[in-house]
């Protein structure tokens, strides 16, 4: 390539995903943060997408003083409150003409630094790098909580989804139009994207503190997110259910042949075992639901996708002024 050409290159820009939800507190703190780090790669332009999503304190009109203050900054809001994986899908659609998306939370428990390196290892020709959590600053019961889902995902998924991984990660342009292919309503991403392949790597980092506010993922949303994780990329509770099944009539015949053998040969023995009986019946009624409840779960899922329905709703889209606002 001749200087001329290189000199008339196209410059290109790297695209943040930012979802917010209740992160007034956060949001200037962390913008300064990300300003710093971009500030060190010159060679690229960049632009920062934040999703409000639905939130119910000041962080849009905090979002709208940024994108006022830096004409990078472009702001989607939500008519509703969406969930996290929603608004990270809705910052993936907006980003159409980054060379690469780089996804974080604006709390600052996902260092900006980190996302510089990731870019490094992108330009060496790695097509995602998700940031693998080496320590976190988290309770007892979130550590605990987190290696229990993913002991449990890594032994029923279809795929090999990386444990102590988020959605802070770095995805190429071709692995962000992969992944918007996937519309499934019930998300998660970070499955989504082991699903969709490339060649993938782990950047190690040491996961910070909150810097202000509190978690919008509390232990409701933690459950109902790992659920979607493990029915999304799994069909092993169906199975469990046919095997658990096939487990109780077998011990149901044998249970029948032993009491038929005490009525022939020690009717004296026979007891009335209404006890036993009512506590079997309560038993397997239990098993009953549970086993119903897993089958909607997944009858849910097949509902709600012939559905059909927008996965999103924008109430404001405030484009940079690079990019024009609407």
């Amino acid at each position: 390539m001749s200087e001329t050409d290189e000199t008339t290159a196209p410059r290109r820009t790297i695209g943040y995903v930012l979802p917010v939800y209740n992160e007034e507190e956060n949001i200037g703190a962390f913008h300064a943060a990300l300003i710093e780090a971009t500030s060190q790669r010159p060679d690229y332009d960049f632009e920062f997408v934040y999703v409000d999503d639905g939130s119910r304190d000041d962080s849009l009109a905090r979002l709208l003083e940024l994108r006022a203050e830096d004409d990078r900054v472009t702001v989607l809001s939500f008519s509703r409150n969406f969930g996290h994986q929603i608004a990270v899908t809705a910052g993936l659609d907006a980003s159409g003409q980054s060379a690469a998306v780089i996804v974080m939370d604006t709390d600052l428990q996902d260092p900006p630094r980190v996302s510089l390196e990731m870019v490094d290892l992108w330009e060496g020709g790695v097509d995602v790098v998700f940031a693998q959590r080496r320590s976190r600053r988290d309770s007892a019961f979130k550590r605990a909580s987190a290696y229990g889902f993913y002991w449990v995902l890594d032994r029923m998924a279809s795929i090999e989804i990386p444990r102590n991984v988020g959605d802070f990660r770095l995805m190429d342009a071709k692995v962000v139009q992969e992944v918007s292919r996937y519309r499934e309503h019930d998300r998660f991403l970070r499955g989504i994207v082991a699903h969709v392949g490339f060649r993938q790597e782990a950047l190690l980092f040491d996961r910070d503190e909150r810097f202000a506010g509190e978690s919008g993922y509390p232990l409701r949303k933690m459950i109902s997110f790992a659920a979607s994780g493990i029915v999304g990329f799994s069909t092993a509770p169906l199975r469990w259910i046919s095997r658990l099944g096939f487990v109780i009539s077998a011990l149901s015949i044998l249970l029948a042949l032993y009491v038929a053998g005490v009525r022939i040969f020690s009717p004296e023995q026979s007891v009335p075992g209404w006890a036993f009986l009512g506590v079997g019946m309560f038993l397997l009624s239990g098993l009953q639901l549970i086993m119903m409840g897993v089958i909607g779960s997944y009858l849910g899922r097949v509902y709600v996708e012939t559905q059909d329905r927008p996965l999103y709703s924008i109430a404001l889209a405030a484009r940079g002024s690079r990019d024009g606002a609407s």
